[in-house]
């Protein structure tokens, strides 16, 4: 609750901002409770409002006027902000870095939750701001345990020796516990006498032998999966968690370090994790995935995301040196000078300079993409990977991904279900928004247009395929071991038309439900929904059989580089288009063609393509290892229904020998000379 006197450095508003308390001369001199202990009560009396005063903010806080605004930090906060000494001195406040707190101080009070999952930017300061708060917390917490990560062994020692270490010999004597062992530890900071808060009727104690040993201690451990592993922990700071190369395994490592922050189910610890995203294949895919199995909106039964973390993300215009003015807030914009917190001007707001940086870049991709990781705007950015000679556009494809982060506020993809009405199958299906369905769509046909099934001698057949069509890349086995395997997919696109709006991509499903039945139903009814046809790959033909069952074989397009009365009779029963060498080829010049004339942004309007784990999908593209692309398989296979690809055999030209006759002229008559 707010209080009714709120501290303010001065009565004008422009001058109202965060600046550090100055520590009294008179307790500089003392470095130990020892020290004050010999002082004479008359001292000690004079500075114990003073000492009480910080405990408190310690607890519970610290209220200040910001320009005029009232503002709350948080007490871990505010020990980051007083009493924590960094590389360039004090911190500065920053209003990203409240946000941060808060949210830290939410993860804390949460029994449900084993920590923060952190996506943050270059020199955010996560690294100070995490040793930070391991000083905080182990300086008054008995019999505990605090452990260091980091992206190598050589890191966590830095961390520990250089930040850790100086953190905890900076702090007031009031605060710090006395030390075991070297003033300047290697490998383990140990307290031994706690720093308890001081009272009146404590001041007045001078016996040191009575003082309860904290026995609290601090390391770090040399990077690996099990690191920690059957330890027991309070905090874990868990630095560049994105960075972990081969053989480390990040994922491996939370599986093991998770078990160190419980008991049953007891959480009795918690996890600051934070990092910058390294490539995909050096440590960022398993970052990427941590981060999101740490989604708050997705909880199991329990209460719980999947990682048991929560998962936090500042764009960097929140967080840019050199960007923030004197009350801690960024500069997007600006037609005038701002006076900088660092005591330089700024003339160019942040989001400005960032579009410059990124237009010089852009003819390089490898260095656009890592500018990306280092300074993101969106998630999308923080995990951007190398560009890997893709065959298509990356310009166009990120470029589409940046304006569809952009339009998340107007919702235009919208997440569901499909099912049939009633329960009873071949009926009509029913579209229902659900933050938990499988299916992403951008359009919904009018209720004339939906469940457009023509009966044509019996057969049914998709009514509005004059709109557009599927593509859908399969699977026939429902499990596989270790619960891994390659999703389904299913896209579908309109073509040219007066019905929907042309060449867009309105449906993507990325996902591998339970039971491969259940992939195919939800398939059957998409297409129904929609009254579209198919295009599958046939070397899975489940699918294909599921349709032909049902009475839908119309709805299954047959390969178009055959004649229909060249197919087989497999072709024929089924539909669907072999994988084959010059299928994948056309298949690959589709997207190609579809990415140069409907993806991109220009300065007039965005392309057609609003879902961005396609987008990513073909970013990453590789035509030789096409197993794990199940979005870029399924929406090339949309593109190939709708344009009627013809994929022509290859002729086969034969070599016509002609032989000539030759004969030996000696003597009067010619004779014929043989071979």
């Amino acid at each position: 609750m707010q209080p009714k006197k709120i501290y303010s450095r001065s009565r004008e508003k422009a001058k109202q901002y965060w600046e550090p308390f100055e520590y009294p001369k008179e307790l500089n001199y003392i470095k130990t409770i020892f020290q004050w202990n010999e002082y004479p009560n008359s001292f000690k009396d004079k500075w114990l409002e003073y000492i009480e005063s910080e405990f408190d903010r310690r607890e519970g806080g610290f209220w200040f006027k910001n320009n005029g605004s009232p503002i709350y930090i948080t007490g871990s906060h505010y020990m980051y902000l007083q009493w924590t000494k960094i590389d360039v001195g004090k911190p500065d406040f920053r209003e990203s870095n409240r946000i941060f707190y808060i949210f830290w101080e939410a993860c804390k009070a949460d029994e449900r939750c084993f920590g923060m999952c952190y996506l943050k930017n270059r020199r955010s300061g996560f690294s100070f701001m995490s040793s930070s708060e391991i000083v905080n917390q182990a300086t008054i917490t008995s019999d505990a345990r605090f452990g260091i990560l980091s992206k190598t062994g050589a890191d966590a020692k830095k961390m520990f020796t250089d930040k850790v270490v100086p953190i905890s010999t900076n702090y007031p004597f009031f605060f710090k516990p006395i030390q075991d062992g070297m003033d300047r530890p290697k490998t383990e900071l140990a307290y031994r006498v706690p720093a308890s808060k001081l009272t009146r009727k404590s001041i007045v104690k001078s016996d040191s032998d009575n003082l309860t040993g904290l026995d609290t201690t601090i390391d770090w451990k040399n990077t690996g999966d099990n690191s920690y592993d059957g330890e027991k922990l309070r905090l874990l700071a868990h630095d560049e968690s994105g960075k972990w190369e081969k053989p480390d395994n990040i994922l491996n490592n939370w599986a093991v370090t998770k078990t160190t922050l419980r008991l049953g189910r007891k959480i009795i610890g918690k996890c600051l994790m934070g990092s910058t995203s390294n490539s995909l294949d050096k440590g960022g895919e398993n970052f990427k995935n941590l981060y999101r199995d740490s989604d708050l909106s997705t909880r199991n039964v329990n209460g719980q995301t999947k990682s048991g973390m929560y998962n936090l993300f500042i764009p960097m215009e929140w967080n840019m040196e050199g960007f923030l003015d004197i009350h801690g807030n960024p500069v997007f914009y600006t037609d005038k000078v701002v006076e900088g917190i660092d005591g330089m001007d700024i003339n160019i707001g942040v989001i400005d300079y960032w579009n410059n940086e990124v237009d010089s870049l852009k003819s390089d991709h490898d260095q656009l993409n890592e500018f990306y990781r280092q300074f993101p705007r969106t998630e999308n950015h923080a995990f951007r990977d190398e560009s890997k000679n893709t065959l298509f556009n990356l310009s166009r494809i990120y470029e589409q991904i940046d304006y569809n982060d952009g339009l998340e506020a107007q919702r235009v993809v919208m997440q569901g279900s499909f099912s049939w009405k009633n329960g009873k199958k071949d009926t009509e299906v029913i579209w229902s928004p659900n933050k938990n369905g499988r299916f992403y769509v951008t359009w919904i046909p009018p209720k004339e247009l939906r469940n457009n099934v023509v009966y044509k001698n019996g057969k049914k057949y998709p009514g509005n395929e004059h709109i557009g069509s599927f593509g859908c890349d399969s699977y026939d086995i429902s499990g596989t071991v270790g619960g891994g395997g390659s999703n389904g997919a299913l896209h579908g696109l309109t073509r040219l038309n007066f019905d929907a709006p042309s060449d867009v991509f309105f449906l993507e499903y990325i996902s591998r439900p339970q039971t491969s039945e259940i992939f195919y139903e939800d398939v059957l009814m998409a297409c129904v929904f929609y009254g579209m046809p198919i295009l599958a790959e046939n070397n899975k033909p489940r699918i294909l059989y599921h349709f032909k069952n049902r009475g839908y074989r119309s709805f299954s397009l047959s390969r178009p580089d055959k004649h229909k009365n060249d197919l087989s009779k497999a072709e024929r029963e089924l539909g669907g288009i072999p994988s084959s060498s010059p299928v994948i080829a056309i298949h690959a010049e589709a997207i190609e063609s579809y990415i140069e004339n409907n993806v991109g942004f220009d300065e007039s309007s965005g392309g057609n393509m609003f879902f961005n784990r396609t987008l990513l999908d073909w970013a990453n593209y590789d035509i030789s290892n096409r197993t794990k692309f199940d979005a870029s398989v399924s929406s090339g296979l949309a593109i190939m229904a709708n344009n009627k690809y013809v994929v022509k055999p290859e002729k086969k030209v034969k070599e016509i020998n002609v032989n000539f006759a030759r004969y030996n002229n000696r003597g009067m008559t010619s004779t014929m000379l043989r071979k």
